[in-house]
């Protein structure tokens, strides 16, 4: 029997794809069921059964607490997300001073579904009532509340796009313990449609900086770029304490300061009064207005291109403020022009008060006593503490009605309370003055120094605001004064003071023109010591104005000033205490003269008010002798008591020029001077003191 043969039906690639279709269809079936069932089951419940598990999704994506007190709504609607929730919150750190970083009585939404897949998340609408954000800094800005993140320089909370909003009754609280601020903010309402808002959103707040108050209002001129995060146009002003502040600029983002240069304008009445604001003093201004770019990276603020005025001075440069463990001040400024008023505060006065009324009412301001100069306005001992600073400051010229004063260069330094002026110079009539001051707070009460060094300078150009006729004047004055107290006011330090002044004349000649006998006038003086007109100028062989200082009071050691034709000494002072000057100086002839009074001109009053007496009882008891020989004997005899027999001892020019004390002083034949004064108050009749005169001069009365 023939074996049989399987018949085997041939199967093609058409049944094949129908399967195929089949399976892919069956898939895409269940796919939508499955959908379409998860759509409707959402729908129908509005997703409230979702509420505890999006509590507990999205508070591990941000490491916060999140919780919906009331309504809860999540589902395809139809085809976008409706997200709404009824009493939100998000708590915050727990280190925050606040608990939440963000609650709201009422948020309502559209989101587009794939927009959380892929790219910017999209809101087609928001509704958002009684809304409040509460975003904060670690001290050390290691870390803030709105950065969801564990680690430091996490990724921000990305802000989405919104195409059309409603926002009412919104505030946002800000707080930095770094800069010591506080600020909250309220957000005016936001009307929006197709993703377009208005012109401008507004911002207005109020907080504490510092412990000072201050108000703002702020305004996003582009809020339309801003929801979609593109070129935020910011517009803020600032006020506090009598000053305003404008910053304006482009943000990338509404939180992104970083970087980003910003222009700023600031205008007051006292720049003191603004930076006071972070705890950084300065001396009063008068009114100011000034401009810079600032670009804040990390602690550091960095004022660029600044500019502005002062009073009447201007100023521009670079400033740096570094908000770091310690506060930290860098700056590089230049001024082309300083009012010598606008200096004034340097040393404690109120500049206000010296434009109006005078250096001795601005003095008065400061507690001090009447007749005085020197301001009582004590330095900012505990504020000095809190902040370090670096300062280079060039100043082309000061307008002073006296001294001519340029080329000021200053490098000022703070550290911890010490304050140094080092090194300082300035150009003045053609003379340069080289100084080193330095006040340290560290030891109380504060350890003050000055060391001030005058290079040759010529006298017609330096007094010429006191009567001295540049023309004819050759003569040149070099100094120095080293002198050292304790105190926390110019007038306390001074008052306490030790060391010693000098200032050398060689040879040379002055001149003097006419001038008003109303006030102290060096031109005046010369002429009073000589005749009431020069004829010619007095021609000097070399001088010593030289005072020795104990404890505020300095007395003449020695005033020594040989001419061709006389020998000038002086006795006496002034007292740093009260202000008071006693200075007797005289003129003897080297040569006979008939008439001379021989009679020392006196410089009296205070230093607000001093005065010159011509007057003294040596020449009245010249009078007097004069009158009695007339009488008694013939009117020639009279002229005897007026008569200068020329035996004034010439000066050996050496001591004088080396600036040696009265000791060392000697007559051109090696004799030492017993004319002059030692260091001490001159005695009764030596200068025309009485006993009377140099108690009060000593301040012991």
């Amino acid at each position: 029997m023939a074996p049989v043969t399987p018949v085997v039906t041939p199967v093609g690639p058409a049944p094949r794809r129908a399967r195929g279709w089949r399976i892919a269809r069956n898939v895409a079936l269940g796919l939508f069921a499955a959908v379409f069932a998860v759509w409707l089951i959402l729908f129908v419940t509005k997703g409230r059964f979702l509420k505890h598990t999006f509590e507990s999704i999205v508070g591990r994506l941000t490491h916060r607490e999140v919780k919906v007190a009331g309504d809860f709504q999540l589902y395809f609607a139809p085809l976008q997300i409706k997200f709404a929730a009824q009493g939100l919150s998000i708590s915050n750190l727990g280190w925050a001073s606040q608990p939440y970083l963000f609650r709201a009585e009422s948020l309502d939404s559209r989101i587009a579904p794939l927009s959380l897949l892929f790219g910017t998340r999209r809101f087609y609408w928001l509704t958002l009532t009684n809304g409040a954000i509460d975003l904060e800094w670690l001290p050390d800005h290691s870390a803030n509340t709105w950065t969801f993140s564990d680690k430091k320089g996490g990724k921000p909370f990305p802000f989405p796009r919104i195409d059309r909003a409603t926002v009412t009754g919104t505030t946002v609280r800000y707080r930095d313990p770094r800069l010591r601020l506080l600020a909250d903010m309220r957000i005016d309402p936001i009307r929006s449609t197709d993703a377009r808002i208005g012109d401008a959103v507004g911002v207005t707040g109020r907080g504490l900086i510092r412990g000072t108050p201050f108000a703002m209002a702020a305004k996003l001129l582009s809020p339309n770029q801003t929801v979609a995060r593109g070129q935020n146009q910011l517009v803020l002003t600032a006020r506090t304490n009598g000053n305003v502040v404008d910053v304006t600029g482009t943000l990338p983002s509404l939180a992104a300061f970083e970087g980003v240069p910003l222009q700023t304008r600031a205008r007051g009445r006292d720049l003191s009064t603004l930076l006071a604001v972070i705890g950084v003093v300065i001396p009063r201004t008068r009114d100011y207005h000034l401009k810079a770019q600032l670009v804040q990276q990390g602690p550091q603020y960095r004022f660029t291109h600044l500019s502005g005025t002062f009073g009447d001075s201007d100023v521009a440069g670079v400033l740096t403020i570094t908000n770091g463990t310690r506060l930290h001040l860098d700056s590089t400024l230049t001024t082309r022009r300083l009012d010598i008023v606008d200096a004034a505060p340097f040393i404690g006065y109120n500049p206000d008060i010296v434009a109006t009324q005078g250096a001795q009412a601005a003095a008065a301001a400061t507690g001090a006593a009447p007749q005085r100069l020197l301001p009582d306005a004590a330095l900012p001992v505990a504020t000095m503490r809190r902040f370090d600073a670096d300062l280079k400051w060039r100043i082309a010229a000061v307008r002073s009605r006296r001294v001519p004063i340029s080329d000021v260069d200053l490098t000022l330094a703070l550290k911890e309370g010490r304050l140094a002026l080092s090194p300082m110079s300035f150009a003045m009539a053609r003379g340069n003055v080289a100084a080193d001051v330095v006040f340290d707070t560290r030891q109380r009460p504060a350890a003050d120094r000055y060391d001030i060094r005058l290079a040759p300078t010529p006298m017609g150009r330096l007094l010429a605001g006191w009567g001295v006729a540049e023309a004819g004047t050759t003569g040149i004055v070099k100094g120095r004064i080293q002198l050292s107290g304790r105190g926390d006011s110019v007038h306390d330090s001074l008052a306490s003071t030790h060391g010693r002044i000098a200032f050398v004349l060689p040879a040379g000649s002055m001149w003097t023109r006419n001038a008003q006998l109303s006030e102290l006038d060096i031109g005046v003086f010369v002429q009073k010591m000589f005749e009431k007109e020069l004829k010619e100028p007095v021609q000097i062989n070399c001088g010593l104005i030289g005072f020795t200082v104990r404890s505020g009071v300095a007395a003449a050691d020695p005033i020594l000033i040989d001419t061709s034709k006389n020998v000038i000494t002086g006795r006496g002072g002034f007292s740093f205490r009260n202000e008071t000057v006693d200075l007797a100086v005289r003129a003897d002839g080297k040569q006979f003269s008939l008439f001379s009074g021989q009679s020392p001109v006196g410089i009296g009053g205070t230093f607000a008010h001093p005065s010159l007496a011509v007057i003294s009882p040596q020449l009245l008891a010249r009078a007097g002798a004069g009158l009695g020989l007339a009488v008694v004997a013939t009117p020639l005899a009279g002229i005897l008591a007026f008569v200068d027999v020329g035996d004034a001892k010439a000066a050996a020019c050496g001591p004088v020029l080396a600036g040696a004390d009265a000791r060392a002083q000697r007559t051109t034949k090696g004799k030492p001077r017993t004319d002059v004064g030692n260091g001490t108050p001159a005695k009764s009749g030596d200068g025309g003191e009485t006993k009377a005169q140099r108690k009060k001069f000593l301040g012991i009365f």
